[in-house]
């Protein structure tokens, strides 16, 4: 069974700094596509990053980022930990949101940023303002 537990969310200042963190199980992180996906009150899931694989195809470990965090959002993996990060650096009121970790063992890459491609979710942790 494919479980994912986040942590590392919290209050933050504008300019401030938080690492997300993703322990996976149940399934061979390293063979997987990985995500984080964030959600406002009221508003779709938006995807924030994402670590591909796909044996064989282009996007073979590549990552992603919206436009929205490039610069200052970093997605990152330890295979050896079995856990994906999200280093957020030069955080925004805007990016107080739940944030989820989320999980395909293959799909449509190129939409990377869909949250409809994955299929194993996390619980997600809370990122917010504090200003």
């Amino acid at each position: 069974e494919v479980q994912l537990v986040e942590s590392g969310g919290g209050l933050v200042q504008p300019g401030g700094s938080l690492r997300l963190s993703c322990a996976a199980s149940g399934f061979t992180f390293s063979s997987y596509g990985m995500s984080w996906v964030r959600q406002a009150p009221g508003k779709e899931r938006e995807g924030v990053a994402a670590i591909l694989t796909g044996s064989g195809s282009l996007y073979e470990g590549s990552t992603h980022h919206a436009d929205s965090v490039k610069g200052r959002f970093t997605i990152s993996q330890n295979n050896d930990k079995n856990t994906l990060y999200l280093q957020m650096n030069d955080l925004k009121p805007e990016d107080s949101d739940m944030y989820y970790c989320a999980a395909a063992s293959h799909g449509s890459w190129y939409f990377w940023y869909r949250p409809q491609v994955y299929d194993s979710w996390g619980q997600g942790t809370q990122v917010t303002d504090s200003s």
